[in-house]
């Protein structure tokens, strides 16, 4: 590909597209994007700008129902899927036939594994080609897959609680350091734009303010990845969500046993070996824990442990920003390394 590129996103009137609409127009190494709606939603908004009056300082950012022969007269090379799933399972092997890369920030792609796609309840007209399609989608954490990540065609964005936890856990449970049959325990809080645009009940401002909640417990969507990309088996995990009264953010706090005794160091070391190298992960000192507001409107993920005296119990600390690590900046992030940059342009 030329040095710059033409991208463009579908659905950037809501939280996770404005970030990745603002990311991309102050992208160094592509034009600027084309913003499309969905397909038949005419008399919305003209322009970005008219829902979100802070990005006007980048020009103008109009709006334009979604059209296939749209994509194609505008020459796009990347088409980022800021949409619901199904709309996602169907649209991505549309651009893919016309020589369209897709990032796709819906959970459309994410799973591998039949028994945990079934969450989405997934009604493929072509089943067979659906599978062949999975087969071929690279997940999306450029940390555990930047070999595949280059020159990839469809790329699975990662979910958000999965990436903080399964970024935590991955340095310890591919060097066997994990008590599994002990069980590992995952306490994980998210700001309400996690939930996304659409208003419900539940995310309400009366419901969400001055409150704590648990949420799809044993249910959750993203607990499919955590266990597919982590390889652990689904009795070895108990992942439990819930909705913090900010607007965004994630801490998850992580509860394991070691298979042996070690000291702290040991397991700094470890961490510190795993993400070499990768610019977007940020590893405490021994003892000093991440908090939300250090990675807030960044692309890092901050991660910090305790170890307890007898060597053997740990807890790990994981903090992102939902709408950058956890979605958006991910996305820009598999765009570099998909077309050969730095993973680190236009993300600083």
């Amino acid at each position: 590909m030329g040095q710059h590129i033409q991208p463009a996103v579908v659905g950037a009137t809501g939280y996770a597209g404005f970030e990745l609409a603002r990311l991309l127009f102050r992208h160094p190494r592509v034009k600027k994007p084309v913003l499309f709606t969905r397909e038949g939603e005419d008399g919305g908004p003209a322009r970005l700008d008219d829902v979100y009056p802070h990005i006007s300082g980048n020009g103008a950012s109009p709006l334009e129902p979604f059209r296939w022969q749209a994509l194609l007269d505008k020459g796009v090379d990347v088409l980022f899927l800021a949409t619901p799933h199904e709309i996602s399972r169907e649209w991505a092997p549309q651009a893919l036939a016309q020589g369209i890369r897709v990032i796709d920030l819906s959970g459309a792609w994410r799973l591998a594994t039949p028994e945990y796609r079934e969450v989405y309840n997934f009604h493929d007209s072509n089943a067979a080609a659906a599978d062949k399609l999975t087969a071929q989608a690279v997940y999306g954490i450029p940390e555990l897959h930047r070999d595949e990540l280059t020159d990839a065609a469809l790329v699975a964005n990662a979910g958000c609680y999965a990436t903080s936890i399964i970024l935590a856990l991955a340095p310890l449970v591919r060097n066997g350091m994990v008590d599994l049959a002990h069980g590992v325990i995952c306490d994980a809080k998210s700001g309400v734009s996690g939930a996304g645009k659409q208003p419900t009940q539940k995310t309400h401002f009366v419901e969400v303010a001055e409150n704590l909640s648990a949420y799809s417990v044993f249910s959750h969507r993203h607990t499919g990845e955590i266990l597919e990309q982590l390889g652990i088996a689904p009795d070895q995990l108990v992942f439990t969500p819930h909705l913090l009264p900010i607007p965004r953010g994630i801490l998850s706090t992580i509860y394991v046993r070691l298979n042996s005794v070690m000291q702290a160091q040991q397991i700094e070391d470890v961490m510190r070996k795993f993400y070499s190298g990768s610019p977007w992960v940020r590893i405490f000192p021994a003892g000093k824990l991440p908090q939300i507001q250090y990675s807030l409107h960044t692309n890092y993920c901050d991660i910090g442990f305790a170890l307890a005296p007898d060597g053997k119990r740990l807890v790990i600390v994981s903090c992102l920003d939902n709408l950058m690590k956890g979605a958006a900046g991910q996305a820009v992030q598999n765009m570099n390394l998909i077309f050969g940059w730095n993973e680190e342009e236009g993300l600083k």
